[in-house]
């Protein structure tokens, strides 16, 4: 039984923080396009911008890893 919910516990952090970070990503993918068709030179800043979120799933698998370890 703990060995369950240990995996259910793991599948949270990455399914959360997976949704957060896909939600987050299509924000900011969508307003950084539009900034880029205004402004071509802020495309290096848009794409740091857009690749900050998947830390969070990063942080998530490492949290999961840590639950079933």
């Amino acid at each position: 039984m703990e060995i369950s919910l240990a995996g259910i516990g793991a599948g949270i952090a990455i399914g959360l923080t997976a949704l957060a970070t896909g939600i987050a990503q299509a924000k900011i993918g969508s307003a950084a396009v539009a900034a880029i068709v205004e402004k071509k030179e802020l495309l290096g800043s848009m794409i740091i911008l857009i690749a900050i979120p998947e830390t969070m799933v990063i942080l998530g698998f490492v949290i999961a890893y840590l639950i079933l370890q």
